[in-house]
């Protein structure tokens, strides 16, 4: 089976996407720019005992994604206990929506954002009354 097991994202300003995603989602991160040639920095997303995956923020290597363009890549959604606290977080530290919350009836809520660097992510919480 093929399954995910890392993930980049790519940015423009190393900094400003290292506070974003360090700020709003509590990750940290391992500077791996000797082994990759270029600026790049191991995301370590939760407790290694946890269900879920660690990934990277890359240098961009090309331009960005244009504004209102529609996705043409994957797109990560992340776990959340709080999905409003979360999303005050994302909007407080620069994020803006991209599509609001809405609910997936009796399993979650679901939403999507763009962050520092115009990629887009998810956010997810599981909640069995949603609707």
């Amino acid at each position: 089976m093929g399954r995910l097991i890392h993930f980049e994202i790519h940015v423009d300003d190393m900094e400003r996407a290292k506070k974003f995603y360090g700020e709003v989602f509590g990750w940290t991160f391992q500077d791996w720019t000797d082994y990759a040639g270029m600026p790049y920095f191991g995301a370590v997303t939760g407790d290694e005992n946890e269900m879920g995956i660690n990934g990277a923020l890359m240098q961009r290597q090309s331009a960005p994604p244009e504004a209102n363009q529609a996705l043409n890549a994957f797109a990560c959604t992340i776990g959340v206990e709080d999905y409003d606290t979360a999303e005050e977080q994302i909007l407080n530290n620069g994020g803006t929506v991209a599509m609001p919350k809405y609910a997936l009836p009796g399993m979650a809520w679901q939403g999507y954002y763009h962050d520092t660097e115009g990629n887009v992510f998810g956010i997810h919480q599981p909640d069995e009354n949603a609707k």
